[in-house]
């Protein structure tokens, strides 16, 4: 299946997850918060999910889309972490020096993120994936942007639903 009818199978099954979450929190009693915010936030990992196995795949929109994002921030890491080892003394020339170099690892990182992805449909197209990003996504929220564990626990557990979406749709679920 192509970008197209990947993100749209993710936007029109989102009720479905909301559905489970509602069933697994009053049956099961898992600690789900679905508020607003957390639904909201909720349905845009699920989308995403729903698409992101396809970053092994060179061609797909997803690759070429989060491959500049990651030569950005790795040429940012390397100015902001290698600012001061570069440092010459001069307040013109430092910044231009430290981005020059920068630029030189955000180059390098571009062409890296490929040969470094595995083979299209290989690992990166697994529940393992599929847990690794909804744990991702939940350590994120918990930990990273100080929301409830209900709520977080929530978006991490429609990070996995999405991902396994795609894996379903693509009929390819496998454990690794």
């Amino acid at each position: 299946m192509n970008y197209e009818g990947h993100v749209l199978s993710g936007i029109l099954t989102y009720p479905l997850a909301v559905l489970l979450a509602s069933f697994l929190k009053y049956y099961a009693n898992i600690p789900f918060e679905l508020t607003a915010l957390s639904m909201i936030l909720g349905y845009g990992v699920y989308v995403l999910g729903s698409d992101l196995p396809d970053l092994d795949h060179p061609e797909a929109l997803i690759h070429r889309g989060v491959k500049p994002v990651v030569a950005v921030m790795v040429g940012s890491a390397v100015f902001v972490k290698g600012g001061n080892l570069l440092s010459i003394g001069n307040n013109v020339v430092d910044p231009v020096f430290g981005w020059f170099v920068a630029g030189l690892f955000a180059f390098g990182s571009w062409y890296a993120f490929s040969a470094l992805m595995p083979k299209h449909r290989g690992i990166v197209h697994s529940l393992t994936f599929a847990l690794l990003y909804g744990v991702l996504v939940f350590a994120t929220f918990e930990y990273g942007l100080g929301f409830k564990l209900g709520e977080a626990l929530f978006i991490g557990f429609a990070a996995f639903l999405g991902y396994t979406l795609h894996l379903i749709v693509d009929r390819e679920v496998k454990i690794i």
